[in-house]
């Protein structure tokens, strides 16, 4: 266990101090001041992707939302490898912010900036540009869905910067205890992607009406934009993280690795979360109404399901940085107590959701402007399904979030192979070899995952072995 008193950097006087009250006051009150910002966060940002949707619905049709799942499906793949960096970030910015050393906070977060710039603009860039046609093949995506696939996927993997940069930007905040500032930022890029969106989805004067393509160029407007902020008000430093003042500016490559030791499993667990569901596209894409189920799955697992993802992974957030500052102020008892409190909000909280997906399914529906009959069926159907694996997937998220915060990021990825990859996958394809493969039988896949998730979560957190995971990046060198 990382030991409590370090020797710290003297202040920046400029810079708002760390919430103690994390690490000293009531664990409820701490994780809900986290939790509360970053789930309301959640829901004015999903407002960005169901306009996405409602918008697309409206003027392109079925196959516009279909588009935006699959694109936004393969588009997740991909930049999870690069954002799980920040996984790593936040495992270290907790932890030092725990113990009280502002220095190794600030050093992290600029050594996560630096790594982000290049892998974004360096790989992501140009391999999601010309392999783009290639993973809209791999999900067997109907025609007439690449075709408003292919320019929203390759403007989102060129221009995906600035999102880079939100994420960076709001797992360093929140895992220093500021949950505010993040909600603050994320309310004004959903009010400018909104906006943007209105504009480019359907048009305005001067400006044709792009559609699909629209979506994608509203988001990365929006997000590039706060992003140049972001680094200005990094530099000047009156955020409670900031850029080390003075340096050292190069690479740093003992920080560097230890992103990649805690972020990596995040990485390659998103991946293999992702793959999953890629493969799963692939399994809908080969029903007889492909078309039609892919639009159900786009709307009713990706966008309305969010509705418990959102609050559930702010209580993830929420409780990796209590317990991450906790476990680095020495205090492992407060953060094994955190991470159960917060399975128990996340469960009452996504029982809730689940009756409204049972008793106003198509209401719900309506509102992306779904009215082909068959596409409303198979939305409802899933829905039905979902009622039910909400309250598994909240409480897997939340222990996933326990876990990750203090250091046991490999738990989450072993855990996330077998119930979200072997699992469901191998229920799909046994049934395909077997029999005539249904929408109902991929539901229920689904289904069978998140329970399994949510059990072998909660089993390896109870072993307790994360109370002994260290967390150091050495002293500072001169640039």
């Amino acid at each position: 266990m990382s030991s409590v008193a370090q020797p710290v950097a003297p202040a920046d006087k400029a810079a708002p101090s760390y919430d103690r009250s994390i690490v000293e006051g009531p664990l409820l009150p701490a994780v809900w001041r986290i939790a509360w910002p970053t789930m309301l966060q959640n829901v004015i940002g999903g407002l960005q992707g169901v306009i996405d949707h409602a918008m697309v619905g409206h003027y392109v049709g079925y196959t516009g939302n279909a588009a935006i799942g699959v694109s936004l499906q393969l588009f997740i793949v991909v930049v999870v490898f690069i954002s799980s960096l920040f996984t790593g970030m936040s495992v270290l910015v907790a932890r030092f912010a725990g113990a009280g050393d502002r220095q190794k906070v600030n050093r992290t977060v600029y050594q996560a900036f630096l790594t982000a710039v290049v892998l974004a603009v360096g790989v992501l860039a140009p391999a999601g540009y010309f392999l783009a046609p290639t993973l809209l093949d791999v999900v067997n995506a109907a025609p007439e869905v690449q075709a408003e696939a292919l320019p929203y996927l390759r403007i989102m993997f060129g221009f995906s910067f600035g999102m880079l940069i939100f994420f960076m930007l709001g797992g360093a905040l929140r895992s220093a205890g500021d949950a505010r500032t993040p909600l603050r930022i994320g309310a004004v890029v959903t009010a400018l992607n909104i906006t943007l969106n209105v504009v480019f989805i359907r048009g305005l004067g001067p400006i044709p009406a792009f559609g699909t393509t629209g979506a994608a160029i509203g988001t990365v407007i929006a997000t590039g934009s706060v992003a140049i902020y972001a680094l200005f008000a990094l530099s000047r430093g009156t955020w409670v993280v900031r850029f080390p003042k003075g340096g050292p500016w190069a690479p740093d490559w003992d920080i560097i690795r230890a992103l990649f030791r805690f972020g990596l499993p995040a990485g390659i667990q998103g991946i293999a979360m992702n793959v999953g569901g890629v493969f799963m596209l692939a399994f809908i894409g080969s029903l007889a109404l492909s078309a039609q189920a892919q639009a159900a799955y786009a709307v009713a697992y990706t966008e309305l399901f969010s509705l418990v993802t959102w609050t559930s992974i702010g209580l993830m957030g929420a409780v990796a940085t209590v317990a991450g500052q906790n476990l680095g102020a020495g205090f492992p008892d407060r953060a094994n107590a955190a991470a159960h409190l917060a399975a128990r909000i996340a469960f009452a909280g996504a029982a809730c959701i689940g009756l409204l997906y049972l008793f106003i399914p198509r209401v719900l529906l309506g509102v992306f402007g779904m009215d082909d009959p068959v596409v409303v069926e198979l939305g409802v159907q899933l829905l039905r399904f979902l009622s039910v694996s909400g309250v598994f997937i909240a409480t897997a998220l939340t222990y996933t979030g326990a876990l990750q915060g203090t250091g046991d990021t490999r738990s989450p990825l072993y855990i996330s192979i077998i119930s979200q990859v072997v699992l469901p996958l191998g229920i799909c394809f046994t049934i395909q070899a077997f029999a005539t493969l249904q929408p109902e039988h991929i539901w229920s896949a689904i289904l069978v995952g998140h329970i399994a998730r949510s059990l072998l979560s909660q089993w390896r957190f109870r072993q307790g072995q994360w109370r002994d995971i260290a967390v150091d990046i050495g002293d500072a060198r001169a640039s």
